[in-house]
This record gives C-alpha cells, structure tokens and sequence, in this order.
C-alpha cells in the first residue's frame, strides 16, 4: 500500500514538474489570475462578472455565425498562446519571482493535474459503469441528456452559457471562502430535520 502511494506521488510530482515547464511563460499571468479567481480583494468578484457580462454582451450585438464564434475563439487562443510567454516577462519581470510566488505557481499546477486525474477518474468510471451495470448506464445517460437538452430548450443557449461560464468563474472564490460548504452545510442541516419529522410522524 505505502508502495503504491508512492508510486502515485512521484508520478503526480512528475506530472506537475512537466506541466510546471509547460506553462513557465505563463506563470506570471496564472498567478494574478490566481488571485483574482480567489477573490484577494472584495471588488474582484465584481469586476470578473462585469468582464464576463461585457464579453457576452459584445458576443449578443455581433452574433457571429458558430463557425465565425468558434474561430475567433481559436484565433484569439492562438494569439495569447504566443505573444503571452513574450510579452509577460517584460512587463511583469519573471527575474523578480519570490520563493513564495514560486511556491505558489508550483500549487497553482498541482492542482491543475489533480483536478486533469479526477476527469480522467470520472471518465474511467463511466466506462466502468457502462461494462459492469449497462442497464443503469443507459438510464443514467438517457435521463440526464433529456434534462440537459429540456434546460437548452428552456433557455436561450447565449445566457445559458454566460450563467455557466460566470459561475465556473466564481467557483474558486466560492470554494476559498467557503461559501459552498457553509450552503451545503445548510442544506443537510435542513434535509436531517425533515427526516427526523418524518420518522416522529411514523412513530
């Protein structure tokens, strides 16, 4: 067991160093992303879904054709993949890192290969699922496609898209101050009292 765990750690601590020198000439732009996506300051949360909401505005006046949407997307991915590890370093001076932006950076990436493996576990499961339990499989799919494509129909895809990409947004600073574990919280808090009014009522 220790074996494994090891074995799973120095390949999760490869993992990162390799992702760590891929994304070197970006690590100036992640770490201040960072901190706006865990809300550092109290006018961050605002300001991000002031971006999105402009973002998503202009997308609404110009309303490009999906081709058009998708390769200005791609364009722009492009553009920022190349002229970021050029540009970052000038401005921000990468020469000037602390141990602690270092230290930062490095978690930054371990988490981002903790969060690729946990995709990739959840993938492997559904397979899993799908050889072990086929029937449930195709229930589980069936139903849960039908309600997504009953939402689609519901609302309009733009707005649909900007609630999804203003809440994954939001998601890390809800995460770091808790916000989400304290509705959680509430909400089992809430479902145990009315099982334990339904099993008086039984008694």
């Amino acid at each position: 067991m220790a074996e494994g765990d090891n074995r799973s750690s120095n390949l999760l601590a490869a993992e990162t160093a390799s992702l760590e020198e891929q994304l070197q000439g970006w690590g100036e732009v992640m770490l201040i992303a960072d901190k706006i996506l865990r809300w550092e300051r109290a006018w961050f949360p605002p300001a991000v879904v002031g971006v999105v909401s402009l973002v998503f505005l202009l997308i609404y006046y110009l309303d490009p054709s999906v081709l058009s949407g998708i390769s200005c997307f791609v364009m722009f991915l492009c553009l920022a993949d190349y002229l970021v590890p050029i540009l970052a370093p000038r401005i921000f001076g990468s020469n000037k890192w602390t141990t602690e932006q270092q230290q930062r950076f490095h978690e930054i990436c371990s988490n981002l290969v903790k969060t690729r493996r946990r995709a990739v576990g959840w993938w492997r499961r559904l397979f899993t699922l799908k050889e072990e339990k086929p029937k449930m499989y195709f229930m589980t799919m069936i139903v849960s496609l039908a309600a997504v494509a009953w939402i689609g129909q519901q609302v309009h895809n733009l707005f649909l898209t900007y609630l999804i990409v203003t809440f994954l947004l939001l998601l890390p600073g809800l995460n770091q101050h808790g916000i989400i574990s304290k509705y959680i919280g509430m909400a089992k808090r809430e479902i145990n009292k009315l099982l334990k009014q339904k099993e008086k009522k039984n008694e």
